[in-house]
């Protein structure tokens, strides 16, 4: 499998596109307004002229929601960043004669930046070319203009844009559970008819109030029930442009989120030797963050917890193990790279001891931190994904792994260690202290004495316990939600391998000995234990 996977997918959506539209577009001229204007059913070439522009309109709008859609939430260029980046750019350029923009997180941000605004500007002219084409070949337009039209449909189109972008409707959501294409279109067309009709009453209202500022000569002088009739055919137009791109934007979910089988065909020589190798191929050399990768970590993940394809799962456990540590590397890669994400940013509450007196003379209900927090948890799907798949694999490997290549390659420590850091990490986001408590403070009975604050400088700034109310404050807990329900995946099945090694030592078989991303072997240890004991919260 290649990544022409989204082309194809991009051309499915296209024709599914063009006909429901035209099914639509049919009915609005031959059913809704045949009580209005007469002659509905009969051709003209104004009437194919509007039935080809309508579809290039939409082809206009499809071609920028498939720019500015993503499968991850990225982070948008300020005003300010945008100019100083161009000023930076300018400079380096003049003076030292560079060509080099600037670091790979701005220019990714700043091209998303111009794909949203990209994204509004042709949501306005398809909506100027919508509200031309549809309303210019009917007889109750003759005495409005085609600019006073377009502009009506153009205020829609910006209203709508506008929305769009606002509810952060270009993330792609990913279904928990994988139906039927049919049915998965089908679910969606209350929503999208209740979302239109809001988006074209708001907009009819908005363009109303623009006619009224217009040209007399982009103005009509008409009776007041052709003044009435008019406006409801404008709103009738309106909900149903609005309507078509409502499917449009849910058909393209429904289209880019299915699952793709990146495996040979079952009973082919390939699925013989090699079933594994496309799988591998995607996840290592697709680009990073790409639609193609999330839909290879989505089959890997199914693949991991699901009973259905066991002769896939089988073939991660070959006898060099080489697969199995392909497979485990390749989905502990974006959890490390959350820890580090996380770690830095939390450095930077409490490293700078000036940056965090200015936090602290804020008010209580400021809830401004370190942007590196909120960015480190834009790919959730993708670290939930690699979650799941290294628990739900390694608890297959218990059962499955005939030949212990799990426990020979080194993988179940590295895979326990990789969640149980990340998960301290995150819990250092929700406020939660890190350090493991002292064995001096211990009493008899296993009494911990009560101490009070001895402001380490590695715990977490206090403040951060009182954004329980924030968007990071819901990432994090939800993340690490996944994160504990991983883990104890892990110790539900090995866990009289653990109670066994736990009166020698569980670092010694069940955590790294090299120093962890976040935390300790220490603490990673004990906090092994606290699940161990069912008692992690």
């Amino acid at each position: 499998m290649s990544p022409d996977i989204v082309k194809d997918r991009w051309l499915g959506f296209l024709i599914w596109q063009t006909i429901f539209s035209t099914f639509v577009f049919l009915v609005f001229k031959t059913v809704l307004l045949s009580p209005f204007i007469g002659n509905t059913f009969i051709p003209s070439l104004f009437g194919l002229l509007s039935f080809l522009g309508f579809h290039f309109s939409l082809f206009l709008f499809s071609s920028a929601l498939f720019i500015v859609s993503s499968p991850r939430e990225d982070r948008l260029a300020s005003a300010s960043e945008l100019a100083l980046g161009f000023v930076r750019f300018f400079l380096k350029s003049v003076v030292f004669g560079s060509s080099e923009v600037s670091d790979a997180d701005f220019r990714r941000r700043a091209r998303k930046s111009a794909a949203v605004v990209f994204f509004v500007i042709i949501c306005g002219l398809s909506g100027f070319v919508s509200g031309v084409v549809i309303f210019e070949s009917l007889d109750g337009f003759d005495g409005l203009r085609p600019v006073g039209l377009g502009l009506r449909g153009a205020v829609f189109g910006l209203v709508y844009g506008a929305y769009f972008i606002y509810r952060k409707r270009w993330i792609m959501a990913f279904p928990i559970i994988q139906r039927p294409l049919f049915f998965c279109f089908k679910m969606g067309l209350r929503s999208s008819l209740k979302h239109s009709l809001r988006l074209s009453s708001s907009s009819f209202v908005l363009s109303t109030v623009l006619m009224a500022f217009l040209p007399n000569n982009l103005k009509t002088s008409r009776t007041l029930g052709q003044f009435i009739v008019q406006h409801i055919i404008l709103f009738l137009g309106t909900s149903v442009v609005s309507f078509c791109w409502e499917l449009s934007c849910h058909l393209l979910q429904v289209l880019y989120t299915r699952r793709s089988f990146f495996a040979p065909p079952q009973g082919s020589a390939a699925a013989e030797t090699n079933p594994s190798e496309p799988l591998l191929a995607a996840l290592e050399q697709s680009n990073p963050r790409s639609l193609y990768q999330y839909l290879a970590f989505l089959d890997l993940c199914m693949v991991c917890e699901r009973n259905v394809d066991t002769w896939r799962r089988a073939a991660f456990f070959e006898e060099t193990g080489e697969t199995y540590r392909r497979v485990i590397t390749v989905c502990l890669r974006p959890l490390e790279q959350l820890t580090s994400r996380l770690s830095e940013g939390l450095e930077g509450i409490s490293g700078d001891r000036s940056d965090l007196l200015s936090k602290q003379l804020h008010s209580p209900t400021d809830t401004r931190v370190d942007p590196r927090l909120h960015e480190a948890f834009d790919d959730f799907q993708l670290y939930a994904w690699c979650s799941r798949t290294v628990s739900a694999l390694t608890a297959c490997s218990h059962s499955e792994d005939r030949l212990g290549v799990a426990q020979l390659t080194g993988s179940n420590a590295s895979a326990v260690s990789t969640l149980l850091s990340c998960l301290i990490a995150v819990e250092a986001c929700l406020g939660k202290k890190t350090s493991a408590p002292s064995q001096h403070l211990m009493g008899p009975g296993s009494i911990k004495w009560a101490t009070v604050s001895t402001g380490r400088k590695d715990a977490p700034p206090s403040f951060m316990s009182k954004k329980k109310d924030g968007v990071l404050y819901s990432k994090a807990y939800t993340m690490a939600d996944v994160l504990r329900t991983s883990i104890y995946e892990i110790v539900s099945v090995f866990k009289e391998e653990m109670h066994g090694a736990k009166a020698t030592g569980l670092e010694k078989d069940w955590i790294i000995k090299s120093k962890p991303l976040y935390g300790t072997r220490e603490i990673l240890a004990q906090k092994l234990s606290l699940f161990l004991d069912f008692n992690a919260n």
